[in-house]
């Protein structure tokens, strides 16, 4: 009588386990790459002992989690620019299911409000020399952007102090780098705030790396509250000199390690997160009022926003944790209208970034932009102006292609666009009234006057003529003769 029911329930286990292992989990239906680059060994200023540690730290991190790690130790610049691009045509193999993460630890540059990743081999005379040299953040962000993924990581422990003499001018830390300005489904995290350095440690670990591996190791919690852990913890390791800094505009949900159940999370959850409007410095007002200055302060440090910095300085202005975030209140707004001013990139964006911070260290960097935007020439020139032409007179070959004009164009004035296509001139219109007599023009002007009295004229020139013909056949002056006979037969015509 037992062996049916043991039967039975053998069947109903083998049924039940069947059914766990057809139930994907998150980390099951996506796959993991990471690429793990630790700049270490510098050949042209001291090494950095603790990058190479933490890439090994974080290698063995995203392992455990799921993650096939590529490590990527001391590259020079071509070497970097390869692992890049092979990282990405691994990603791009793997399909649109796949979860992308970059780590960085080494030096950072900001140049022209441009970050770049420097190579072991770079060795700059000029600052013109870093974009040669070095190898920018957009072409990493955009060469895995540009591929379909579920998520993009990048984790960036590179916002160390400048140990290149030559780049004096250069600004401290890194520039804002805006994920919602890009593909959706990215993630990126600084070390440390923007514009500011971070600090390399006393252990064996950055301050960074070290919450980021401690933190991250916690099931069940969403990346952006992770990295929202992590910048508390560097803030209270370092007493608020390292404050890091993340921007996120991941669509879907995304845990380094999934809880001990197997349960899914529920889809989209932090896609509605991040829907959500910012808050206002009234609201943190509410939010902060009567608590204790400490666990205020920790609140706004997890936020990491404009508006939670300056309702906690206007509430606590007393407290002792008040001047910490003016300095970084400060420089936030300074970033801000630093990353403003970059990405409108004309002489009206440098200029209004002048006129409030002169005496930063980016007012060089702007000073030299705002220069280069000045000598920009916006007048076309006359033989690339586009000639207007009516739509009619368009070529229809290349063998009717119109000839350009031999005068310059004023872009200013609005040509006259013909509307006849044919060039021949037009014929005359025939009009059908009748001509007016044309009279032909007189020879000779005769005047017509009243006969005077006496004999006619006939009569008179009788007498005249014999009396000249007597006075020639007598031996008179025949000139005048002549001249008269000649005169006399005029008139008559």
């Amino acid at each position: 009588m037992r062996r049916p029911a043991l039967c039975n329930l053998i069947l109903a286990s083998g049924l039940l386990a069947l059914a766990r292992l057809m139930t994907p989990t998150q980390a099951a239906a996506e796959t993991r790459l990471a690429l793990v680059i630790g700049q270490s060994a510098y050949r042209t200023v001291p090494e950095l002992p603790n990058a190479a540690n933490d890439a090994k730290g974080m290698a063995e991190l995203l392992g455990n989690a799921g993650f096939t790690v590529t490590a990527a130790p001391n590259l020079a610049q071509n070497e970097m620019r390869q692992a890049i691009s092979d990282f990405a045509g691994k990603v791009s193999a793997s399909g649109a299911d796949t979860v992308a993460l970059v780590f960085y630890a080494g030096h950072g540059l900001q140049i022209d409000g441009e970050n770049y990743l420097v190579p072991v081999d770079l060795d700059p005379k000029r600052e013109a020399d870093i974009p040669l040299q070095g190898v920018r953040l957009n072409d990493l962000l955009n060469t895995l952007g540009a591929l379909p993924t579920r998520a993009r990581i990048f984790m960036l422990d590179a916002c160390r102090n400048n140990p290149f003499s030559a780049l004096s001018g250069a600004g401290h830390g890194l520039a804002i780098v805006d994920t919602k300005a890009g593909a959706p489904g990215s993630f990126i995290s600084y070390s440390t705030s923007p514009g500011a350095e971070a600090e390399d440690g006393s252990g064996a670990d950055s301050p960074y790396t070290t919450a980021a591996l401690t933190v991250a190791k916690q099931p069940n919690i969403p990346i952006e509250e992770v990295f929202k852990r992590i910048r508390i913890a560097v803030a209270q390791s370092t007493d608020g000199r390292q404050i890091p800094w993340e921007s996120s505009s991941l669509t879907t949900d995304f845990k380094f390690f999934g809880d001990s159940s197997g349960q899914p999370p529920a889809p989209g959850a932090n896609a509605m997160a991040l829907a959500s409007p910012p808050r206002s410095v009234a609201d943190w007002r509410k939010d902060l009022q009567g608590k204790d200055a400490k666990l205020a302060y920790d609140l706004v440090i997890s936020d990491d926003t404009v508006e939670a910095y300056q309702a906690y300085i206007e509430l606590y202005a007393q407290a002792s944790y008040a001047p910490r975030l003016r300095t970084v209140l400060e420089r936030r707004r300074q970033m801000l209208a630093w990353d403003r001013a970059v990405a409108i990139n004309t002489r009206a964006s440098f200029e209004a970034y002048l006129a409030n911070w002169d005496n930063s260290d980016l007012a060089a960097t702007a000073r030299r932009l705002l220069l280069r935007v000045q000598n920009r020439n916006y007048a076309l020139p006359v033989a690339a102006a586009a000639v207007p032409v009516a739509v009619a007179m368009a070529p229809t070959c290349p063998c009717s292609t119109p000839t350009p004009p031999a005068t310059p164009i004023n872009p200013t004035v609005a040509p006259v666009i013909k509307k006849r296509v044919d060039d021949t001139p037009p014929k005359r219109k025939v009009v059908d009234t009748p001509p007016k007599p044309r009279r032909p023009p007189p020879d000779d002007v005769v005047v017509e006057r009243a006969p005077p009295p006496g004999p006619p004229p006939e009569a008179i020139g009788v007498g005249i003529g014999i009396g000249l013909g007597m006075g020639m056949g007598m031996g008179g002056r025949g000139g005048g003769s002549m001249g008269h006979g000649d005169y006399g037969n005029r008139g008559r015509y």
